[in-house]
């Protein structure tokens, strides 16, 4: 009784605003007591409306009421204070966001643990006889959870401590001899054993291949110093040759200069791409193994098994490549150009000097692979392409996975994306491209246009700024019924060969070359491009005006 006498003393001389014992108690006309500073502070508030109101109540004041220090309230608190008993503070009490205690009654407690017997959550205080009584000691305490109730079967109010594997789920014991008779039904226990074992085991893969993935960063990242040392050298190089020329070979020392570069940056951008799917790679193998070593250390049996049920597969590589390192020969073949052309020069200048360019436009930085001379050789580097539907124009619609495009009539219902086409019936891949890459795009109709292109072509504008072929930032082969045409800087070129309704693209992103191909029974060059990529190429198409026409980037094995 007399505990309950302290609860309740407590509870009167508390402020309402802090929830804690009262500090310069004064009391408002109404009779309600508080805090002088939180009264004070609270109707500081409410000046500009001069209109003051007691926080419990409402009952308004005017004017001001004049503020003054109960004494009487005062000396209780302070005789209260002595008996050692202090108002609980309020970050003690549960939130929202927080698991109540169970027991308490009138404002809850934060819980500090659950008992997944008891199937309730206790403060520090009701939890005491999980400590002390001998039929309880024994009890499973884990972390706070306001998931207990889904340790209960709904169908026999029971807890559910055995697991079904036939079906996939917890079950209770009545369960095991109902519905679940017969099925393969064990302790969730022995459940979670196994499961546990199975993830430990990946993430030991997730960790082996973080640290393959790394090392492979590591390279990538001495093939980036290997590219700049190199093409620094061959700067210096041409830089030291041209300083000896008169001044008519100043125009030609520049245009090696910045072919070199060129070909550095595209080369580095092709690299760096590959870290940075390396680093994503990375990244995302870190999280999974941070979700797994959370899941793994649930104490809830139950709780692991469902949570563990509702992961995907982990530990699978999105990506399959090696890195290899060649050797670092990158520009030496220009620096042996350009001394070759120095001391040739005064009886051959004219026909040496126009060797040079070509010497640099040739540097294979990583690899040097001539062109494949039959389709069984291009199909091994065919990929796997989708269209992304961010980038569609809202006429047409894809299916098939997004990777058929259909022109429709109407405009399809679609989100705003500041990547979509809104002036032509036109659509990018998901997949950037470098490297050696191979594709073919069926198409029917009246006609279509088959394209690679920078990121960053415009997705609005005028034709010259977004329409495939028509600027600088995209190549395309325009395709009808009877005729070719390819489309580079607003400059077409009439194209010659077989007509057919497939289409192959060939590119090899270090060498500079694209290539377009008539597929049927045989494969026929339609037009070869030799020039400088300086950053990946994306795959598009594009359809006429002619509802119905349809292309789609095929699957190649």
């Amino acid at each position: 009784m007399a505990q309950q006498g302290n609860h309740l003393a407590r509870e009167a001389l508390s402020c309402s605003i802090c929830l804690d014992l009262l500090q310069d108690p004064v009391t408002v006309p109404c009779g309600h007591s508080y805090c002088m500073n939180c009264l004070t502070t609270h109707w500081d508030k409410e000046d500009e409306r001069r209109d003051y109101s007691c926080p419990q109540c409402r009952q308004t004041f005017t004017p001001r009421p004049v503020l003054g220090k109960n004494t009487m309230l005062a000396f209780l608190v302070e005789e209260l204070k002595k008996t050692g008993l202090q108002a609980v503070p309020a970050h003690c009490y549960a939130g929202p966001e927080d698991v109540a205690c169970d027991v308490c009654t009138g404002r809850k407690r934060k819980a500090c643990k659950s008992c997944l017997q008891c199937l309730a959550s206790y403060c520090d205080k009701h939890l005491q006889p999980h400590f002390e009584a001998d039929l309880i000691k024994k009890h499973k305490l884990v972390e706070p959870s306001k998931k207990l109730q889904e340790n209960v079967c709904s169908r026999h109010d029971e807890v559910m401590k055995m697991f079904c594997r036939t079906d996939q789920q917890a079950i209770c014991y009545l369960c095991s001899v109902d519905e679940h008779k017969g099925h393969d039904t064990v302790s969730a226990k022995a459940e979670r054993t196994e499961r546990q074992r199975e993830l430990e085991g990946s993430r030991l893969n997730i960790k082996q291949r973080i640290q393959d993935r790394e090392k492979d960063l590591r390279l990538l990242q001495q093939q980036v110093e290997a590219i700049n040392g190199s093409a620094d050298k061959a700067v210096e190089h041409s830089e030291k040759m041209f300083a000896e020329l008169i001044r008519l070979m100043e125009k030609r020392r520049s245009d090696v200069k910045q072919q070199v570069r060129s070909q550095q940056k595209a080369e580095v951008s092709r690299v760096k791409e590959l870290q940075e799917m390396l680093e994503q790679e990375i990244t995302e193998l870190k999280r999974n193994d941070a979700e797994l070593q959370m899941l793994l250390r649930t104490e809830d049996h139950n709780q692991f098994l469902k949570d563990c049920l509702s992961l995907s597969a982990l530990g699978e590589s999105t990506h399959s490549f090696s890195i290899k390192i060649c050797p670092l020969r990158y520009f030496e073949d220009v620096t042996s150009a350009q001394s070759e052309v120095r001391d040739k020069l005064q009886d051959v200048l004219g026909e040496n000097f126009t060797n040079i360019s070509p010497t640099v436009t040739e540097v294979d930085v990583l690899l040097s692979h001539p062109e494949p001379k039959d389709r069984a050789v291009f199909l091994k580097y065919s990929r796997d392409i989708t269209l992304d539907p961010n980038t569609a124009h809202t006429q047409l619609l894809l299916s098939d996975g997004n990777r058929k495009a259909t022109l429709m009539t109407q405009h399809q219902p679609s989100s705003s994306h500041p990547d979509r086409f809104t002036g032509w019936c036109q659509v990018l891949s998901r997949e950037s491209m470098t490297g050696r890459c191979y594709w073919e795009v069926e198409w029917s109709g009246f006609g279509v246009y088959v394209a690679v292109t920078y990121k960053g072509i415009s997705r609005a504008g005028s034709w010259t700024e977004c329409k495939f072929g028509y600027n600088d930032k995209s190549q395309a082969l325009y395709c009808f019924n009877n005729s070719y045409n390819f489309w580079e800087k607003n400059v077409h070129t009439p194209v010659s060969g077989p007509r057919s309704s497939r289409v192959g693209v060939y590119l090899d992103h270090s060498a500079g070359v694209l290539s377009f191909y008539s597929i049927s029974d045989t494969m026929t060059l339609l037009h070869r491009v030799q020039t400088t990529f300086t950053e990946p190429l994306l795959a598009g198409i594009g359809l006429y005006w002619s509802p119905g026409d349809t292309a789609e980037m095929c699957k190649l094995k």
